[in-house]
Parts: structure tokens; sequence; C-alpha cells
């Protein structure tokens, strides 16, 4: 009894074709991811029109510009199961690694009362949420994701989403629009040096190995 289910679950598989070869819940998580992509996308629009400085608006239009191709070839093999008409490729940030250290005074922040007191500073954080959160929503899409080739596109789109959160945060840091306090010099190296490397490799309950 057990080989005939076992068979026709396989015969049900193969049957199965191309572009339905996704699961319920793997459809509903991607629906959800598009939709938030799209509204990224629109967001960054919006966003566009208030930035003062040349250099934010370069890096929202590369970074608009990537998001709308990866929209693109992941609705393509999400449509088709199939791999898409080009690969994923890699984002390439346009900021250095320095990181600022320390706090300046400045003001309290709270919210705007109106569009017009949108500055860089805002938008740029509203970027920087919006990378995290694409970054986020992929990652737990791609876990669960049937589909193989939709699953490596997802995949393959984390570290380009993740690249750009760190783009805006160092331009973000740059301009002291995000800060970064560092403990006392005494504190620091105590949680440094709080774990140490594990000594030898694990042992099951017999004591031997684990492979």
């Amino acid at each position: 009894m057990q080989q005939q289910m076992n068979q026709g679950m396989q015969k049900t598989s193969e049957t199965i074709p191309t572009q339905m070869n996704h699961g319920g819940h793997e459809v509903f998580d991607i629906h959800e991811l598009l939709s938030g992509t799209i509204g990224t996308l629109d967001h960054f629009l919006m966003y566009e029109q208030h930035i003062k400085d040349p250099e934010l608006k370069g890096i929202l239009n590369r970074q608009r510009q990537f998001i709308t191709d990866t929209y693109n070839i992941t609705v393509e093999c999400f449509r088709s199961g199939q791999d898409p008409s080009h690969p994923t490729t890699s984002y390439k940030m346009d900021q250095s690694n320095d990181v600022k250290y320390g706090l300046t005074p400045s003001k309290p922040k709270s919210p705007n009362n109106n569009v017009s007191a949108l500055n860089d500073q805002c938008i740029s954080g509203l970027m920087l949420s919006c990378a995290k959160s694409l970054a986020t929503t992929t990652t737990m899409v791609a876990g669960e994701c049937t589909n193989p080739v939709v699953r490596r596109v997802l995949q393959d789109s984390i570290p380009n989403y993740l690249e750009m959160a760190y783009e805006t945060f160092l331009y973000q840091n740059k301009h002291g629009y995000y800060q970064v306090p560092q403990l006392q010099q005494q504190d620091m190296q105590q949680m440094i040096n709080a774990y140490a490397p594990a000594n030898g490799m694990p042992m099951n309950q017999q004591g031997n190995m684990i492979q």
C-alpha cells in the first residue's frame, strides 16, 4: 500500500508543469515579497523629488534601477519556473568602508509635520529601512522556497539588498545622520575577549567524533 502511495506521489510530481512547480506557502510568500518590492520602488520614486544632495540621489537611482531588475527577473522565473533571461548580478556600492565613531551633540528627533520638512537625513533613513526590509523578507522566503530556480534568484539577491543597506548606512554615517557610539576601551576589550574558540571536535554520546 505504501509503495503504491509513493508511486502515485512520484507520478503526480512528474506531471506538474514547470510553471506550476511551487508550493502554496511559497506562492503566498513570494506575493508578499513582490508587493513589498513594488512598495519600495514606489517609495523611492516619491523620495527622489525631496532629495537635495546629488550624491544621495545617485545612490537612490542606482539602487532603484538594480531593485527593478531584480524584481523583473524574480517575476520572470516565478511565472515560468525556469531560468530568467539573465542571471542575478552583484550590486556594487559607491561608498568607502570607513566608519566614523563617536557621538556629537544633535537635536532630538521627532516626526515631521509637513512633507516639506523631509530632508536628506530623513530620506536616507527611510531608504535604509527599505533595504533592510527587503533583505529580511527575501531571506524568509528563500528559506522555504520549493522551486529551485526561484530559490536561487532570491538567495543571490539577499547580499545585494544588504549591500544597499550598508551603502546607505555609510552615507548616513559620513554626514553625521547615523552616529556610532563605542564603549570605553576597557569595556570594549572585555566584551571582545568574552568568548574563546571551542576545543576539539564535538563528541556524541558513544564518544565518537561527529563528522
